[in-house]
């Protein structure tokens, strides 16, 4: 008798060990499976190269005073760069765009009204890409200029799927930065200088974001462009830092060759 109780308790506590491990088991596996299985889309933050390549980039959403400065720097130094640009800006500013498109800077799209894309539906961010590449277009058309389009920066650099998915199947590249300025924070010229010529991420590859209208950019983008040169960069529109086929984007959202 005393066996049998023995055996009962150890085939009870084994019982009890085999349900417990199944209950583990089976409220576990979905989210290991959501690991696994999870893929989020992300734009480019930057590009694998060893060639010192790097790319200047400008939002232009709000005002328009700076521009013509900005332009003259650039064109002084030789330096091609790629300006977001948003769809009322276009419609309030439509001389400026054709400065920009005239000096042989890439044009891209930052939607249409500079909305929150994570809020919006895909159809809704299509449509927010769509009004902006069609204000860009006609005057792209105007000039009797190659239509260029195809890089997308979201605004407010915020994004999703959804977002990504969006610009996707417009045939963009989304386009994010791995250098800020933070030109709109309005540190000062030195803090800005020395922000992006120190900045812990600047490398080759390397997307620095600027704006059009920030207060201290005209002062110090001489100093900027130069300071860049003498590390030995070479500075390129983002049409030419990235690579546009059989490439994939790391967890850390750098473009790498498939290859690789």
């Amino acid at each position: 008798m005393h066996k049998l109780i023995v055996l009962r308790k150890k085939n009870f506590l084994l019982a009890g060990i085999i349900s417990l491990l199944l209950i583990m088991y089976f409220n576990l596996k979905p989210s290991v499976q959501s690991v696994f299985n999870s893929h989020k889309l992300l734009p480019i933050y930057c590009v694998d190269r060893d060639d010192n390549k790097i790319s200047l980039s400008f939002d232009a959403a709000w005002g328009a005073d700076d521009t013509d400065k900005l332009l003259e720097i650039l064109n002084n130094n030789d330096v091609k760069a790629t300006f977001f640009l948003c769809g009322y800006w276009i419609d309030k500013y439509p001389d400026e765009v054709k400065k920009i498109i005239s000096y042989g800077h890439d044009v891209g799209n930052h939607g249409n009204t500079h909305a929150h894309g994570n809020k919006l539906s895909l159809e809704q961010n299509k449509q927010e890409i769509l009004r902006a590449h069609k204000k860009i277009q006609a005057l792209f058309d105007e000039q009797e200029q190659d239509l260029k389009i195809n890089l997308f920066r979201p605004p407010f650099g915020e994004y999703n799927d959804t977002v990504i998915q969006a610009a996707q199947e417009l045939n963009y590249y989304p386009i994010q930065w791995d250098v800020d300025s933070l030109d709109w924070k309005e540190l000062g010229a030195e803090h800005e200088l020395n922000h992006v010529l120190n900045h812990k991420k600047l490398k080759s590859g390397s997307i620095i974001l600027f704006h059009n209208d920030a207060k201290y950019t005209p002062k110090i983008l001489d100093k900027i462009i130069n300071g860049l040169k003498e590390k030995n960069y070479e500075l390129v529109p983002i049409s030419e830092l990235i690579y546009k086929e059989n490439y994939k984007i790391n967890h850390e959202g750098r473009q790498i060759l498939s290859d690789k």
